[in-house]
């Protein structure tokens, strides 16, 4: 039974994450290019385990006040999973291919960490995807919010280093449309499951 939200928790935000982003189009050139994708790597883990954390942690104060705000959690988690569902079957059916050309020059430690730094902290899109969305979706599960929490981060510390271990690898399958339409299209039906199930307890 504690598993269960666990590997919801991993599943959800592993389908959050792998969308194409600039996070993610960042790292995978710094892994290409081998410059310092280390730095970039941590730098967004430790970002999504602070705004995930900060997620489970706020909406969990309210529950605990107000039982209806588990069924509005429900229901908003729901929503949002549907609309990324959406969104994953329009980039399934118009995929584009992603830019990952090397870089002309050497960039710094520095200059790498402080990208890193304003593509998630100034990403609006971040904040609806951790803290909003995770957030209320682990909130939902009440007690065992933080096993569906724990489960999230481990995607997103799973999910940064394969795509920066494994992006000079990665880089030659993603630059084709083909492969980003099959992976859209994977999310967008495994939200769609999370989406149903999780809205299900309260009919």
């Amino acid at each position: 039974m504690l598993a269960t939200p666990a590997l919801l928790g991993f599943g959800t935000g592993l389908s959050l994450i792998v969308a194409i982003g600039a996070q993610n189009a960042f790292i995978l050139r710094q892994g290409i290019t081998r410059q310092h994708v280390w730095v970039a790597i941590i730098i967004c883990m430790l970002s999504d385990i602070v705004l995930i954390s900060a997620g489970i942690a706020g909406l969990g104060a309210l529950i605990e006040r107000a039982e209806w705000i588990m069924s509005a959690a429900r229901i908003g988690g729901a929503l949002f999973l549907a609309l990324y569902a959406l969104f994953a079957l329009r980039r399934a059916l118009s995929p584009t291919s992603m830019a990952t050309k090397n870089s002309p020059s050497e960039s710094s430690a520095w200059r790498v960490a402080l990208t890193t730094l304003a593509l998630t902290w100034l990403n609006p899109h971040v904040y609806v995807d951790t803290v909003l969305l995770l957030g209320s979706i682990g909130n939902s599960f009440a007690g065992a919010r933080w096993q569906f929490g724990a489960g999230a981060i481990v995607a997103s510390l799973v999910w940064f280093m394969a795509l920066g271990v494994g992006s000079r690898y990665l880089a030659r399958i993603f630059a084709k449309p083909r492969a980003w339409q099959l992976l859209d299209g994977f999310i967008c039906l495994f939200m769609l499951y999370f989406a149903i199930r999780l809205i299900l307890p309260l009919f």
